[in-house]
């Protein structure tokens, strides 16, 4: 497979260790600093474009959660790699692209169409599986990006629930790219309230216990407005390199 052949390169290894430690150190931070339980956020390291060997890397740290953005690579890496580790879609899913991971994902993170959830459902059916989903809301309404907008979030969510091969446990967010972390503040701030918000409906088969918030460059922010999930890849191993074909 493509990412077999690549390699973290001299000092990876130092590289990948130190960053996860500078990493763990701010999100340790920001759960005190909001009097949070460190235990409470999980990191998901985004692998997306890296080498098997950087994934081991960070495996030896004792992640086991990471995160990809392209279905057919995370099904390679599955596959390539010890069966403990959790998967999480964290990417545009088309419909088209689900069966590569329905049975590989521990989550998915993006789910944001009618049309998505009623794929997701038909390929759960098929594998006999229940598929935990995150709903994407796209609370800063950005036109290049997907998901509901959150005056939309309820009314999607109550119908979305009806497919019993789905289980909502929370919404996702992809913040603007910004300069300053704390631009996004409200942003976060705007996904926690509207999951309190869905929470006290008491909509059957949904829970609001997961927010998948922040990533390299606010992470610290997304924490202190109550993440459970932050999604951090350029971070922990360097640039992405775009250039890798999947």
């Amino acid at each position: 497979m493509w990412f077999r052949q690549l390699s973290a390169g001299r000092g990876g290894s130092v590289m990948v260790k130190e960053n996860l430690a500078d990493v763990e150190r701010r999100i340790g931070e920001a759960c005190r600093r909001s009097g949070r339980d460190r235990k409470d956020v999980t990191l998901i390291a985004v692998s997306k474009t890296k080498p098997v060997s950087m994934i081991e890397e960070c495996m030896e740290e004792g992640i086991v959660d990471f995160g990809e953005n392209k279905p057919q690579e995370l099904r390679d890496k599955y596959e390539a790699l010890p069966k403990n580790l959790r998967w999480h879609m964290i990417g545009n899913l088309q419909r088209n692209k689900v069966k590569y991971i329905i049975d590989k994902a521990v989550m998915i993170h993006s789910l944001g169409s009618a049309e998505l959830a009623q794929t997701i459902e038909k390929e759960a059916e098929k594998h006999n599986l229940i598929m935990p989903v995150l709903v994407e809301v796209n609370v800063a309404k950005e036109q290049s990006k997907g998901g509901i907008y959150p005056e939309d979030a309820e009314d999607f969510i109550r119908e979305a629930a009806k497919f019993p091969h789905l289980r909502i446990r929370g919404l996702m967010t992809i913040a603007p790219v910004v300069e300053r972390p704390e631009d996004n503040r409200m942003v976060f701030r705007t996904l926690k309230n509207l999951s309190v918000d869905i929470a006290g409906k008491n909509i059957d088969n949904v829970s609001m216990s997961e927010l998948s918030m922040g990533m390299t460059g606010d992470f610290e922010v997304a924490v202190e407005e109550g993440a459970t999930f932050v999604r951090v890849g350029t971070g922990i191993f360097g640039e992405r390199d775009y250039g890798v074909k999947v």
